[in-house]
């Protein structure tokens, strides 16, 4: 009765025997001898395989467990891996975007530092005797001061943002 009982509820929770041992601490022989009715688990060990398995001790030492119920366990068990693959697939695509931002970022800001670059502060030369040139002049510099002390600090996150939203070897 307990090892058919072993038996069913693991499997009915996708678990293989090396899983279920790991969980437990112990070799997958020991779950082996279980599930064959060739040995028993000591008192400690009864209620650890209960809380890995989610049952109470009573079901397992005795009371039968249903097929019903099993396919019960299986079909919500499916139905969880369907969701988690769903949850996985919204997770890698939201990576995808943020990962596409900061390269999107770094660009930029690099263009932008080019331009400015290129442009060698064309403000500096201007008569700034009419005031619409004053103003647009004074505000050019003031984007291109705050934009040489912020870039180096933008960049950088961006670069460390890239590096960690990668795509990670499995």
């Amino acid at each position: 009765m307990l090892s058919e009982n072993i038996r069913r509820l693991r499997k009915a929770k996708g678990l293989s025997q090396e899983e279920l041992a790991v969980k437990l601490n112990v070799v997958r022989q020991t779950v082996s001898k279980w599930e064959q009715g060739l040995s028993v688990p000591d008192a400690d060990l009864l209620l650890a395989l209960s809380d890995a398995l989610e049952t109470p001790v009573s079901t397992l030492l005795g009371e039968t467990v249903s097929e019903a119920e099993s396919e019960e366990l299986k079909a919500l068990s499916q139905k969880l891996e369907v969701i988690n693959l769903q949850l996985a697939r919204e997770k890698e695509k939201r990576r995808k975007v943020v990962h596409g931002l900061f390269i999107t970022l770094a660009a930029l800001v690099t263009l932008l530092a080019a331009a400015l670059f290129l442009l060698n502060s064309p403000y500096l030369v201007w008569d700034y005797a009419d005031p619409e040139k004053a103003v647009f002049g004074a505000a050019f510099h003031v984007f291109e001061w705050i934009f040489v002390r912020l870039a180096p600090l933008v960049l950088i996150g961006a670069i460390v943002g890239i590096v960690l939203t990668r795509k990670k070897r499995a």
